[in-house]
């Protein structure tokens, strides 16, 4: 009795991954259970998905049926870093003097290729390179899994089934389109492919053929990466002429519950109240959006940004990326290091993350859900915390802020 329980909860949660996969309605009123679906199965299914799309039978049979599960990329799938990552360790890994030098170089190499590239996509060609280095280190490290083996993998899997098994199919579209053969077609374990590490469906909808040669290909061909990456950034919203910020000067009396993107000013409010640039000029009085970000608290750097840099997100949503992003173009182009430095500091574990996130909400501040993830909404609670103490509310995170939350909550009643 207890394996026919078992045999029929399993039959259950694999028609619901099967009804995610096909995009239809769930077939049964189950949960998914916590045991991974027939791998077997799911790739049956899957197969005749694939049919149903018009994709060639030679690449249902002698790719699709061929794909082996990865282990490995479920265990990737699963993990989440230990230590939330500090800006200062992030950027300085990231915007190297290796790092530009090399930008440099790319860019006087291929300086006639990316001018047609910004010509057509309005992207400028140090920001193409930034990208690109940020993304692969200029193609040095594609990563080495099998795209079609790992999106298989991770669209049998019930937790993320059908955003996955929709990359799959967009995988084998590739494959049947001749862009790239099976055997080469290589990524991360999520399947991000290439030179600027497009998902299979950016790769369908974004990825040109910049060398003339019928095939679009990433891996091999520096341009179409510079073409697709292009296209994709003026896809996304891309405004020509427009920079993606710049490092500013704060006036001494800052109000920093006004810094974060979710408090976007004309760039001319924010001359009024004294933001000016690193050397202490004026910034320009324009009607332009612009937010303030200090992502290292208000003994780093500061930053205004605009519209250039929600797309930089939109590609990468992670304002240290698009900092680091930006900050490397700037670079390449010829600009000197950060006035401030951001200052290092001891990672902080997702665990003690959550700890503050509970002791936040406890003080009756939200945080948002405590997830042990340090963003926006949590950063914002403990600016609001550290304005009741008459501390500088950056929402800056440290060991010492930590434990005066920590204090605080243990000595409020419940």
């Amino acid at each position: 009795m207890r394996a026919e329980h078992s045999r029929s909860a399993r039959v259950a949660g694999w028609l619901t991954v099967l009804a995610g996969m096909l995009g239809t309605g769930p077939l049964v009123a189950q949960p998914v259970p916590a045991a991974l679906p027939d791998f077997a199965a799911c790739v049956a299914g899957l197969q005749e998905r694939a049919r149903a799309a018009g994709i060639s039978d030679g690449v249902v049979t002698g790719v699709l049926g061929n794909v082996e599960r990865i282990e490995r990329v479920i265990e990737l799938d699963r993990k989440q870093p230990e230590f939330t990552q500090t800006f200062a360790d992030y950027y300085n890994r990231r915007v190297t003097a290796e790092r530009v030098e090399q930008g440099r170089e790319l860019l006087a190499r291929h300086r006639t290729l990316l001018d047609r590239v910004q010509r057509e996509s309005g992207v400028p060609a140090h920001y193409l390179v930034s990208f690109w280095g940020l993304e692969t280190n200029f193609g040095a490290y594609f990563g080495k899994m099998p795209v079609p083996d790992s999106l298989a993998t991770l669209a049998c899997d019930p937790r993320r089934s059908g955003f996955f098994a929709d990359e799959l199919m967009a995988a084998l579209k590739i494959i049947d389109a001749g862009d790239i053969a099976a055997d080469d077609m290589l990524g991360s374990w999520a399947g991000a492919m290439g030179h600027v590490q497009f998902l299979p469906s950016v790769f369908l909808k974004h990825a040109r053929d910049g060398d003339g040669d019928g095939k679009r290909d990433l891996w091999g061909s520096v341009p179409d990466a510079m073409a697709s990456a292009g296209n994709f950034l003026n896809q996304l919203g891309w405004q020509r002429g427009l920079r993606w910020g710049r490092e500013v000067r704060l006036p001494d009396d800052f109000d920093y519950g006004l810094a974060g993107r979710g408090n976007s000013q004309p760039l001319s409010a924010w001359v009024d109240i004294g933001v000016m640039d690193v050397w202490g000029r004026a910034l320009p009085r324009l009607p332009l959006p612009a937010s303030v970000l200090v992502p290292a608290g208000h003994t780093g750097p500061a930053f205004i940004v605009y519209d250039n840099f929600d797309v930089i997100m939109r590609w990468n949503r992670s304002e240290y990326y698009a900092l680091a992003v930006g900050r490397l173009a700037d670079r390449i182009a010829g600009a000197g290091t950060l006035s401030r430095s951001p200052a290092t500091g001891d990672p902080v574990s997702r665990e003690q993350v959550r700890q503050l996130q509970a002791d936040l909400q406890q003080l009756g501040y939200d945080p948002g859900e405590p997830d042990g993830i340090f963003g926006p909404a949590t950063r914002a609670a403990l600016g609001k915390f550290q304005k009741s103490l008459g501390l500088i509310a950056d929402g800056h995170l440290d060991a010492g802020i930590m434990a005066a939350v920590r204090e605080a909550a243990t000595l409020s009643p419940e």
